[in-house]
């Protein structure tokens, strides 16, 4: 969340408690003529800088027009990250993201797309806006006084924005796979990330995904009613055009018996690494066999029907639908519990509907498209009211650590009814839960850790086993 930080200083290195770190000083100015050539110390720097800068969240909590909240699943270490970006290029635009990571070391590649895939984004924004003409940069300045309308040039103008846009998009996220495979700290081998992220700035939503995360939009119909409108496509190898991209580049797809609804990704000499998506950051192990990571982009512009937009990663969808999880949010007592109560409500459904299945982890952004959230100076009273409902209804929140993870077990936030000769086969299976959760963290954690994902009986692994040659790092 990031302290306040002056900007008049030239000097970026020396930061210190109560100063502002300015866009210019992470070298990503946007709307400069001029882009001086960046270095790896310069990218270094502004890693260092992203906690100091304001507005900015990425562990569960709330913005001024967002809330924000993930919690650990039964699989083992959180592999999911979020963030929401405010005043992101300038003070009308909004960056949100949700990455959602798999393999060994998912939960270090989510959490290194979701610091270094803005910045990238940023800096080739300013990049393809600067080769214009300017009719962009005055777009993004929004002012309408600059020239004579003109419906024709206009249209045009929008045109070459979306274009520009576009090619943004997919260059940041070309040089984020690309800073991936050359870490040498970070093994992305049989590791990835899904990524969905947006740019909202004024009426215009700009959209660029791959994997299996989704947003959803909520808007209202011809009769006031609420409905949910799909913005992305779950990137998976059951799409057609999907699928055959991966079978000309010699990678096989095709699904196991006892989960026939699943179609994985192969490699053609072995039974590995089953990947459930066709899109991600990292996975090279199956990168040359039709995996990619170009995101699909779009560009929506919004209307005053449009209400809020939920992105979250596949443990919300694997149990919720679009509808159901737009009925969460808009019947939230609070909007700065949305995001919360619908993590809660994924965790219930996992548990009803799956109850011998390890609850996959789940991160959700909740995005209020008129701007405004809880009042809370005006409603302290209702707040307080509507915050001990809550902390009745979901008696065990679970402890945040520093980088964003839940440190108590999923199933404690499962409530349900139960008679009072219930009471106490529930408590000593939660007791049982939450040490079976210790022991599988504390794994998790070491350094010689087996992934825990590939243990147990799950739904749906991102992964189904590692392929022989992984730890060699050997090519294909």
């Amino acid at each position: 969340m990031g302290g306040c930080v002056s900007t008049s200083s030239s000097t970026c290195s020396s930061r210190s408690n109560g100063e502002k770190v300015s866009p210019e000083c992470l070298g990503i100015s946007m709307f400069s003529r001029k882009r001086s050539r960046r270095t790896f110390s310069d990218h270094v720097i502004a890693l260092k800088h992203l906690s100091s800068i304001p507005n900015r969240i990425f562990t569960n909590g709330k913005s001024r027009t967002s809330c924000i909240y993930t919690q650990q699943g039964r699989k083992g270490i959180n592999q999911d990250a979020m963030i929401v970006w405010e005043d992101f290029m300038a003070e009308d635009v909004t960056f949100c993201g949700v990455f959602d990571g798999h393999g060994p070391h998912g939960h270090l590649v989510a959490r290194k797309v979701r610091d270094a895939l803005p910045l990238k984004l940023m800096s080739f924004l300013q990049s393809v806006e600067s080769k214009g003409n300017g009719s962009a940069a005055d777009c993004c300045n929004g002012n309408p006084e600059l020239e004579v309308v003109d419906p024709d040039k206009d249209q045009v103008n929008a045109d070459k924005v979306d274009i520009q846009r576009r090619e943004a998009f997919l260059q940041s996220y070309k040089a984020m796979d690309k800073e991936l495979r050359s870490q040498p700290n970070l093994d992305c081998f049989c590791s990835g990330s899904t990524a969905i992220t947006l740019v909202k700035q004024g009426s215009n939503l700009y959209m660029g995904y791959i994997g299996d995360s989704r947003a959803i939009l909520a808007s209202k119909d011809d009769n006031d009613s609420m409905v949910a409108v799909q913005l992305t496509v779950d990137l998976k190898p059951d799409l057609p055009k999907e699928a055959e991209r991966i079978k000309q580049c010699k990678g096989r797809v095709f699904a196991l018996q006892d989960e026939p609804e699943v179609q994985r990704v192969w490699l053609p000499f072995d039974n590995a690494p089953g990947l459930a998506m066709a899109r991600a950051f990292g996975d090279f192990c199956v990168k040359d066999y039709g995996v990619i990571s170009v995101p699909e982009f779009s560009h929506r512009v919004l209307t005053e029907r449009d209400k809020f937009i939920v992105l979250a990663s596949d443990g919300v969808w694997d149990v919720l639908s679009n509808e159901e999880v737009v009925d969460i949010v808009s019947s939230a007592p609070t909007r700065s519990s949305a995001a919360r109560i619908l993590v809660d409500s994924a965790a219930r459904e996992w548990k009803i509907k799956y109850p011998t299945s390890k609850m996959d982890d789940c991160a959700v952004v909740c995005l209020f498209l008129d701007g405004k959230m809880d009042l809370e100076s005006d409603n302290e009273e209702e707040q307080c009211l509507s915050s001990a409902a809550l902390q009745s209804n979901h008696s065990s929140i679970a402890a945040e650590s520093d980088d964003g993870h839940n440190s108590e077990p999923s199933l404690q936030r499962n409530t349900t009814v139960r008679s009072a000769e219930e009471n106490d086969i529930y408590k000593r299976a939660v007791a049982e839960a939450e040490a079976e959760a210790e022991a599988d963290q504390e794994t998790a954690m070491t350094e010689d850790q087996k992934w825990s994902g590939l243990e147990g009986v799950t739904r749906v692994n991102s992964l189904v086993q590692l392929p022989r040659f992984s730890d060699e790092r050997q090519g294909p």
